[in-house]
């Protein structure tokens, strides 16, 4: 009897130890932090954020922010992709909403916290990885420049704290959803018919696709161009097949749409 309950407990502890094991690093602190202060709307396609909410609980947001700066790079490049990518996610998304509470709530646009000569993407607003980093340092350099990951998809997922961005996820990137939440997110946008839609013979879409098309054309999933990734997700665009033919043979129009750059804050 005694055998049996130790085995039970050995293999409990082996069941525990594979559990805590499934991603590299714990964002349990910023999934609660998302499930209290971020509201999806119209199906999951938009989503408004409470900034007083996340002012409110601020030394929460601090003490996640402090925990992903204690990370070094050695550990970091030892994780696996998933979770580097799912990482960096999470840390672009942290410290865009730490920077909009720098000056919430006499804010309206994210541009409001740049200048003449210094955009906010610009400016130091997160240490990670050994280093005092930018937005713009995370997103082009850590995740799109590092060539470790080449997957388009980020770009629905980094937000930039404005109405024209796909929807901040009310979810933690972790290591073993991040493909599934990517296109989740990626379908999302895509349905959003106020920033992606056929309109006549012309496709009219997010300016996103215009700033990084060559994301899209770097042979993620063998994609070339940008008119093969948007075919193979024509159910999301509501694409019937004669303007999928159309797209495939590079004979659609297409435009690109204005970005609302207005905060996405709770009416």
């Amino acid at each position: 009897m005694k055998n049996w309950l130790m085995t039970l407990v050995v293999l409990l502890g082996l069941q525990s130890g594979l559990v805590s094991a499934a991603n590299a690093f714990d964002h349990s602190a910023w999934n609660a932090l998302l499930q209290q202060n971020v509201y999806l709307i119209d199906g999951g396609k938009a989503s408004q954020v409470d900034y007083q909410g996340f002012a409110d609980n601020k030394a929460s947001l601090k003490r996640y922010l402090d925990r992903l700066a204690q990370v070094s790079q050695t550990e970091f490049d030892s994780w696996p992709k998933n979770d580097q990518l799912a990482f960096l996610i999470n840390t672009y998304n942290a410290a865009t909403v730490a920077l909009i509470l720098t000056e919430w709530p006499n804010i309206e646009s994210i541009k409001d916290l740049g200048s003449l000569f210094r955009s906010p993407w610009s400016k130091d607003v997160v240490s990670l990885l050994g280093e005092e980093r930018s937005l713009d340092e995370v997103e082009h350099e850590l995740i799109r420049g590092s060539d470790r990951y080449n997957d388009p998809r980020i770009h629905f997922a980094v937000n930039c704290a404005s109405i024209g961005c796909p929807a901040l996820a009310n979810q933690a990137f972790q290591g073993d959803n991040l493909d599934r939440l990517l296109e989740t997110q990626t379908e999302l946008f895509l349905a959003d018919r106020s920033r992606n839609r056929l309109n006549g013979d012309t496709l009219e879409l997010s300016s996103i696709f215009k700033w990084y098309r060559e994301d899209f054309e770097k042979g993620w999933k063998g994609y070339d161009s940008l008119e093969a990734f948007l075919s193979d997700y024509a159910n999301a665009l509501s694409l019937d097949t004669a303007t999928v033919e159309s797209l495939e043979k590079d004979a659609l129009d297409i435009e690109f749409l204005e970005y609302d750059w207005s905060l996405n804050r709770v009416k």
